[in-house]
C-alpha cells in the first residue's frame, strides 16, 4: 500500500467505532461522511455535472450572483467557517466577494482528500489564510473555538445542502453548535435544496447513467479496503427511497440474497437477509419557510433568501440576534 493509501487507512479506521455502532443498528447504517473517500470525490464530482442533478450548479448560480451581498451584510468579516469544504470551488466563487479584506478560513471536514482539495482550490486568493480541520463537524467547531483569532466579525458557511444529511432534531442540535462558536453581529450562509417532484428526485438520486449507484456502491468498495471487509459488490443493489411524509430521499444498498460479511480488521461478522439493506445517506429537502424557522429556532434572524427557481435550492443569510449562552 502506498503511503497515500496509508494515510487514508489510518483516517478510516479512527472511525471503527462509529462504523461498528452504526452497522449494529436496525435498520445497518454507514454514517455518510465515510461516502467520499478520494473515488468518492471524483464520483461525487462527476454526479454534480449529471443533467438530472442542479442542485451544485443551482448553488453556483446564487454564490455567484450574491457573493458581494454576504459580506455587505456583514461589513468587517475577517474569518470564515466552513462545515464542509466539498471541492472548494464553490467557496472560491464566494470569498471574491469579500473585497480585499484578509480572511482566515476555517475548513472542517472529516474528509482528508476534501481538505486538501480545497486548499489547494483557495491557495491562490490574496489575503486569504487557510486552516484545515480534519474533524466531524461537532468536533471541528470545538477545534475553531478553542484557536486564536483576528479581530472582526465571522461568517459561518453551510453549503451543499449538507444539513439535510442530518435529522430535524441533528440539524438543530448543530445550528445551536455553530450559534455558540459565533458572536453578535456574526452571520450563517446555509444552502439547502428545496422540495421537488418525486420524479426529478427519483433521477437525480438514481441517475440512468448509475453513477450515483457507483458512488453508493463504493462505500462497499472502501470497507473492503480498509477494514478487511468481503462486501460482494454483485449482491447489493442500489436503492433510492422518498419519504414525503419526512420530506426526506434517502440512498441504500439493498442485498440481492442473504449473505454473511466480514470485517476482519475490526473483527465484525455481519448477516444480511435478502432484501435487508444498508442505509448510507438521507438528503431532506425543505420549503424556503421551513429553512427560515429553522434558522429563527437557533437564534438566526433571515435578513435575505435567495431562491434558484429553475431547479428548486435556496441560499439563506441568517444573522445572530442574541448573545451566546
Amino acid at each position: 500500500m502506498t503511503a497515500h493509501g496509508e494515510r487514508h487507512r489510518v483516517a478510516f479506521d479512527a472511525g471503527a467505532a462509529d462504523i461498528l455502532a452504526a452497522l449494529s443498528r436496525t435498520p445497518k447504517q454507514v454514517p455518510s461522511r465515510y461516502l467520499y473517500d478520494p473515488l468518492g470525490l471524483a464520483l461525487f464530482d462527476a454526479i454534480c455535472e449529471l443533467p438530472w442533478y442542479g442542485l451544485m450548479r443551482a448553488e453556483r448560480r446564487l454564490l455567484a450572483r450574491h457573493a458581494g451581498d454576504v459580506f455587505a451584510a456583514v461589513p468587517g468579516a475577517t474569518r470564515v467557517i466552513v462545515l464542509g469544504s466539498g471541492s472548494g470551488e464553490k467557496l472560491r466563487v464566494l470569498l471574491k466577494g469579500r473585497g480585499a479584506v484578509p480572511h482566515d478560513v476555517e475548513l472542517i471536514d472529516f474528509s482528508a482528500a476534501a481538505l486538501d482539495r480545497s486548499a489547494r482550490m483557495l491557495a491562490d486568493l490574496a489575503g486569504v489564510r487557510v486552516h484545515p480541520r480534519r474533524a466531524t463537524y461537532e468536533d471541528g467547531l470545538e477545534l475553531v473555538a478553542a484557536a486564536p483569532r483576528r479581530p472582526g466579525r465571522t461568517v459561518a458557511v453551510f453549503l451543499g445542502s449538507n444539513i439535510g444529511n442530518s435529522t430535524p432534531q441533528e440539524a438543530a442540535s448543530l445550528l445551536d453548535r455553530v450559534r455558540r462558536v459565533l458572536a453578535d453581529g456574526d452571520a450563517l450562509l446555509l444552502g439547502a435544496d428545496l422540495v421537488k417532484p418525486e420524479p426529478v428526485l427519483r433521477l437525480a438520486y438514481d441517475d440512468p447513467l448509475g453513477v450515483t449507484a457507483a458512488f453508493n456502491r463504493n462505500l462497499l468498495v472502501r470497507l473492503n479496503r480498509e477494514l478487511g471487509g468481503d462486501f460482494d459488490l454483485a449482491n447489493f443493489d442500489h436503492e433510492m427511497r422518498w419519504h414525503a411524509a419526512a420530506s426526506r430521499v434517502e440512498m441504500h444498498l439493498r442485498a440481492r440474497r442473504p449473505q454473511d460479511v466480514c470485517l476482519a480488521a475490526v473483527g465484525m461478522r455481519l448477516r444480511l437477509e435478502s432484501g435487508e439493506s444498508i442505509w448510507t445517506e438521507s438528503s431532506c429537502k425543505y420549503e424556503p419557510g421551513q429553512i427560515r424557522d429553522m434558522l429563527a429556532a437557533a437564534g438566526f434572524d433571515t435578513r435575505a433568501q435567495w431562491i434558484d427557481r429553475d431547479d428548486r435550492f435556496a441560499l439563506t443569510l441568517g444573522m445572530l440576534r442574541c448573545s451566546k449562552l
